[in-house]
């Protein structure tokens, strides 16, 4: 799941306004109010969304669901509402995303009670993961940024920490990571053997950042992605031995596709994964029935049978089982499992919220120095 547009440094100011246009250009049926038209990030997880959500809600309800791809980023919501052609009915983004777009005034009030209880009759505000509810969006799934490796890279000790992301002399050869500052700077930290406790605190300061970004400045060869398929091909084609990247699309990459590739689960960066309705979204009761039903116990716990992102409701948690075509045990791949999440680190969305811009200032002045050498 990418980032807001700032994070991903487009070459220049013309291919973000390209990119902005080729989101709207994009989108079927915008002007059918008969349809919910939903963004989303396509690949394995909207293959997965399609099972379990998309198509038992058209099946249940006869709406047709029309889906757009989305890689990220605010400037061409902050576009569509300005101009008050809002051509989707929802969108699935990341909660951090979702709390500066709220706070923008680009996406609607969302409120617990549309919420379906458990099957027990558990209230949803009981059920769902704590701090499941923001203003304006709602969580739910958990999903992790981690780094993967090709196993036939290293084929003596294989890498175990996060720390040997940036161990080039034992596992040597080139890495993929996103072009943004967000994981990449905890990553830093943490090979540093900083406390989780302290790491937003010394990126806080000066220091901190000098640190995390001289550590990536001994990484020799860094191919840079934007779109979370990117990471599972560079894998695959052999173009690189490490790669960041969400854990749903390596999934599908080993299992799906059999890639030689292993997830590192150490230092993983877990982060919500919201609905939330865009201002002056065309149908925003039809979102809302819709965001009622796809975060039902039944559905939550169906979405993590195909894609293994953690759901956000506890009753859906215990019911997750196995990956429907190849048999796998989906509740061993998923972030919040004990054995993946034993060094997990959860993202601080509202550091993020509040530093955003000055972090992302003080990575692109490093990223334009490091690439003009």
């Amino acid at each position: 799941m990418a980032r807001d547009e700032r994070s991903r440094w487009p070459a220049s100011a013309a291919r973000l306004a390209l990119l902005g246009l080729a989101l709207f250009a994009t989108v079927p049926g915008q002007a059918d109010d008969d349809a919910l038209t939903v963004l989303s990030w396509g690949g394995a997880y909207e293959r997965a969304q399609q099972a379990a959500l998309f198509s038992p809600y058209t099946a249940a309800t006869g709406t047709r669901i029309e889906v757009a791809q989305y890689d990220g980023g605010l400037e061409g919501l902050r576009r569509a509402v300005a101009e008050g052609e809002v051509p989707w009915d929802l969108i699935d983004m990341t909660r951090s995303e979702a709390m500066a777009a709220c706070a923008e005034g680009l996406l609607e009030p969302l409120s617990p009670a549309l919420l379906a209880p458990a099957p027990d009759g558990t209230l949803a505000e009981e059920d769902f993961l704590p701090d499941s509810f923001g203003r304006c969006a709602i969580t739910h799934s958990i999903f992790a940024t981690v780094v993967a490796y090709r196993r036939d890279a290293f084929p003596g000790k294989r890498p175990d920490s996060i720390a040997d992301l940036f161990d080039q002399r034992r596992f040597p050869g080139p890495r993929a990571l996103q072009r943004t500052p967000a994981v990449n700077l905890e990553w830093a930290l943490l090979s540093y053997r900083v406390p989780d406790e302290e790491l937003y605190g010394l990126l806080s300061t000066r220091r901190g950042l000098d640190l995390a970004l001289a550590r990536l400045d001994e990484l020799d060869e860094i191919r840079w992605w934007e779109a979370g398929d990117v990471p599972p091909r560079l894998l695959a084609e052999g173009e690189v031995v490490m790669a960041s990247g969400y854990n749903g699309r390596f999934f599908d990459a080993m299992v799906n596709r059999g890639v030689p590739i292993e997830i590192l689960w150490d230092g993983q960066v877990q982060e919500h994964e919201t609905w939330a309705i865009p201002r002056g979204a065309a149908n925003p009761e039809m979102a809302r029935d819709f965001l009622r039903f796809a975060t039902t116990t039944e559905r939550l716990a169906d979405l993590s049978r195909h894609i293994p992102y953690g759901p956000a409701r506890r009753s859906a948690a215990v019911r997750v089982t196995t990956h429907p075509e190849s048999g796998v045990d989906m509740r061993l791949h998923i972030p919040t499992h004990p054995l993946n999440a034993e060094n997990a680190l959860a993202k601080d969305e509202a550091w993020y919220a509040r530093t955003l811009g000055r972090i992302q200032d003080y990575f692109r002045a490093w990223l334009e120095a490091r690439e003009a050498q």
